[in-house]
This record gives C-alpha cells, structure tokens and sequence, in this order.
C-alpha cells in the first residue's frame, strides 16, 4: 500500500533518518512514535509530500488516494465549513467544481462534456458527497447551523473539528494525521477512536494521548537512531514489553529458558486482556500472533517523578461553600460545594477550560471569586501546577538556580545535590546551566514538576499537567501519581490519566455541581450522569 525506500533526512551534520526502509499494509494502524526531536511530525510531512527527504523515496500504490490532516487552520477561510470537507477529496472537489461551472454556463457544446463529468461524479459516489460530509460533521460536534457558515467565522477550535472532517472524507486509502485529538472533547475522541477501530484502510498516527493509541492502534512504529521499527500491538503492550525487555537485558545470571518463559507468559496475559477490552473490535489484531523476536528494549528515557510528602495530611483536607467565578458577565460555574476527604484523586472537569483553571486560581489565591469561600486543612501543604506556566520562566538564572529557590534544606541547596536532582529529570550536563526564557513547553513543565518535588506537599493541583510532555514523561508522571499517596485535584484531557489516577469525578457547569465516586469511564458511560449532563449545560 504505501513504501518508504532509502529515507535519509540530514539537517548539516545531524542525521535524522538512516536509510529507512518501511511498509504501511492495509487495515493496519500505525501509532509514530519517538522522542522529542526524533522526527516523527517530519516523517509524516515527508510522506504527505510536504517535505523534501536528503535521499530515498515514498511509494504510494498507484491509484490509491492520501489524505493529511491539515495543520493550517486559516487555509479554508473562504469556503463554508460544508464546502471545506468536501474539498478532503480532491478529485471529487475538483469534477464538482467544473460541473456546477458548466451547469451555470450551459451550452450544446459543453453538454458532452457535463455528461461525463455526471459519471465521474457517479463512480465517485458524488451525489451523496455532501449528505455524507453533514453527518461526519455532526459527529465531530459541528451543528448543522454552522455547515454552511464560512470557516472565517468559525471559532479556532471548531476549525479544527471541520479539519478533521475533511480528512476523514470519502474513506482515503492511507490517511495521515498528526495529533488528532487536540482540542477535542472526551466525547469526540471517544467517536474518533471508534471510527479508526473499525476503519479498512491505512492510518499513520501521531499522538501523545496513549488511550487513543491503544484504542485505535494496530502496530507501533517506533522512530529510534535514525531507523523506524514496527511492532505489533498497541501503546501499552510496546512500553510494558519494551521495559520486560530492559529488565531481562540487566538479569545478566538468569536464564535464558527462563527469559522466553516470561515473556511468553506477557503476551498471554496481554492477549487475554486485548480480547476481553471495552476496545475489542474487529479492528483488533490478537497479539498472540507475536514473535519473541518483535520484543526489543527501548533506549527511550524516562524522568524519575517521584513525589514524597513533607508529613501526612489529616483528615481535614478542603472545604469549598457557595463558589462562584464568572468572566465579563459570562458565569463559568457557580454553587460549587466540595469538601475533599483525605486521599481523593478528583478530576475536575468542565466543558469550559476557562472554569476548571479559575477554579485553580481561587483555590491558591490568585483570582477572587464572585461567591464563596474555601478553608484548607491546618496540616496541608499544597502545591499547584498552572496550565500557564510562563511567569515562573521570565527569568536570566540558570535552572540550577532557579530550582534551589524552593530547596528546604541546605543540603538541597547544594549544587551537586541540584545538579543530581535535574539529571534525573532529564537536565544533564550543560541543560542544568540553561536560562528560563530559553526552555521548550515541555522542558517548562518538567521543572515545574522539579519544583513540586521539592515542595514535598501532601495535596497536588494539576491544570492540564500533561501539555506539552512526551509519552515518556507523560507514562512517568501518571506511574507517579497513581503511587503518590496523599491528594489530588487534577484537570486533563489525557483520558488515560483520567482513568488510572481519578476515583473520584468532578464536574462544575454554570449550573451547578455534578460529584460521584466512580471511575472516569464509568462516569462517560453512566446514563443518568449523561442525562445530568445534559440538563447543566442546556
């Protein structure tokens, strides 16, 4: 279906990809995955044609239609959101668009030529192009009101959902998409890992949301030292097979009968837990059909997130009475009662992004409210990491510097001692001595976990805590709070870390509360929460 052949990308002296040679089959679903820097978004622009490799080339079997995820939002300003997805399929837009010109100037002499654009436009299943464009948008959440509403007026976050729907249109043959579930809700995603599950085709995904990955996911394509390896399976089975690996390669002394037991021992016990998921479609390939040999370890690295608590809270955490915020007259929640009992893991969840992250800023005192008030336990400490971060980073001090601010001992103010301490998040040699204004997104939040390490608090608050990780880190940190011990209040659009850390879900609205002891997916699947839902934001 589609062939990469003697791919080399060299940027001076780096060399990104090393003579990569891959197939992408049909009725398989890639998850790219790679470090930061390894490539992966490059890849994709490289087989979307985009990008011009340094040598090699990208068969695509002739006949067979691509479609990319378009990245530029602004592109499709002029056309109605309707007209936008249509547009996916480009052979179709194109026979359209010179049949509707035609029909405006109908003569004898082009009427030969509108007939066999008629059978084009048949072939290509044409006259249902546009009924079939409105329902891929209204399960992308578009209304029927906006399908004819130029993409100029749409809010940025729609565009992206039409977008997304253009990509999806008229079934491409290989449809490349690179983070596809920016700035969807869960329910959207949830829609779109559906459709991908049972889609015939080929998909080539880049995402960072790892219960996408293992949702729609038929084979890891893992980009490491300038060379891309498939893998059968999803996410989950790649990392927990990746670090069985690792753990076999350091057990020098033990066996190797006893090595290939265990690992035939993992891929039973993960094949019966892919058959028996929610997940399980006839998308799915069983991962018994595995060979021991496809098991490698991965040379990815991992940040030690470890959060430790300076004592024990008591049971007396935080309670919140009458709460209310709005912004310009626009209520973003109001009546927000909660008291948090000792070892709550809350998601705190809204359709408004703006009202989760000012229900953070009144908690640490940096917004007032319109109503309320809130009291904190006399033994919490509390730490809190801000979806926006950049106030902490205006500065010229080296990281060093900058983490020993909230050093608590004078052994932790030592340089060696902070140095260590970085090197374990993955600031090594001269990235310890780099400035704060200078810091990636993800560099950015992987020292403000630093600093929430050393502030060894008892209650975490998390706004958006996974924008702008890698897997890497992201697996580590949610490792990291499932273990953590004390309290947590957490926003996210990272289901898995919703579904893995949370025991407890709540939803604040501009109508009130919504607060049940239950999973985050149970929560998505109840009924009568469905319907509580529904009733707080109509």
């Amino acid at each position: 279906m589609l062939t990469v052949s003697n791919l080399s990308v060299q940027f001076g002296k780096r060399i990104l990809f090393d003579e990569v040679n891959a197939t992408f089959t049909q009725g398989n679903c890639y998850g790219i995955i790679g470090a930061n820097g390894a490539g992966k978004s490059t890849f994709l622009k490289i087989i979307a044609g985009d990008f011009d490799p340094t040598a090699g080339q990208v068969i695509l079997e002739p006949g067979k239609r691509m479609s990319v995820l378009n990245q530029n939002h602004n592109m499709f300003d002029e056309h109605t959101v309707l007209e936008t997805v249509v547009m996916g399929n480009k052979s179709l837009y194109e026979v359209k668009t010179e049949m509707d010109a035609l029909y405006l100037d109908y003569t004898d002499e082009n009427a030969d030529r509108i007939g066999e654009l008629q059978v084009m436009f048949e072939e290509m299943n044409g006259w249902n192009a546009e009924s079939d464009a409105a329902t891929l948008l209204s399960n992308l959440g578009i209304a029927a009101e906006h399908h004819y509403t130029l993409m100029g007026e749409m809010d940025g976050k729609l565009k992206v959902r039409v977008l997304l729907a253009q990509a999806l249109f008229g079934n491409p043959d290989v449809l490349i998409m690179d983070e596809p579930t920016n700035d969807l809700d869960f329910e959207t995603i949830r829609w779109l890992e559906n459709f991908l599950a049972n889609y015939d085709n080929t998909v080539l995904v880049v995402s960072h949301d790892r219960h996408f990955l293992d949702s729609v996911c038929t084979h890891i394509s893992d980009i490491d030292f300038g060379k891309i390896n498939h893998y059968s399976g999803n996410y989950t089975f790649w990392y927990e097979s990746s670090q069985l690996a690792a753990r076999q390669r350091a057990q020098q002394n033990k066996k190797a009968e006893e090595k290939k037991a265990e690992l035939e021992e993992f891929i039973r016990r993960f094949s019966a837990n892919v058959a028996k998921s929610k997940q399980a479609t006839s998308r799915k390939k069983m991962i018994d059909k595995l060979k021991l040999d496809d098991i490698k370890p991965s040379s990815r690295r991992y940040p030690a997130i470890i959060f430790d608590q300076e004592r024990e809270a008591g049971d007396q955490i935080l309670n919140i009475e009458g709460l209310s915020a709005s912004i310009d007259g626009e209520v973003l929640f109001k009546d927000v009662d909660l008291n948090v009992a000792k070892g709550d893991k809350i998601v705190v969840i809204s359709k408004d992004s703006r009202a989760t992250t000012a229900f953070y800023e009144i908690l640490n005192d940096r917004l007032t409210p319109d109503t309320g008030k809130f009291d904190w336990g006399i033994t919490t400490i509390h730490s809190y990491l801000p979806s926006d971060n950049h106030e902490f980073f205006d500065t010229d001090d080296t990281l060093v510097d900058w983490l020993r601010q909230w050093a608590k001992t004078e052994e932790e103010r030592d340089e060696v001692y902070v140095r260590g301490f970085l090197g374990k998040m993955i600031f090594s040699g001269e990235e310890a001595l780099k400035t704060g204004r200078v810091l990636s997104g993800g560099e950015k939040v992987r020292c403000m976990l630093s600093r929430m390490m050393m502030l060894r608090a008892n209650v975490l608050m998390l706004d958006e805590p996974t924008n702008h990780l890698d897997l890497e880190s992201i697996t580590a940190f949610n490792n990291s709070l499932k273990n953590f011990k004390g309290t947590i209040l957490f926003t996210t659009h990272d289901h898995e870390f919703a579904q893995t850390v949370g025991n407890r879900i709540f939803e604040i609205t501009p109508k009130g509360v919504i607060d049940r002891y239950m999973t985050f997916d149970d929560y998505l699947d109840d009924p009568k929460v469905k319907e509580l839902r529904e009733k707080m934001y109509s």
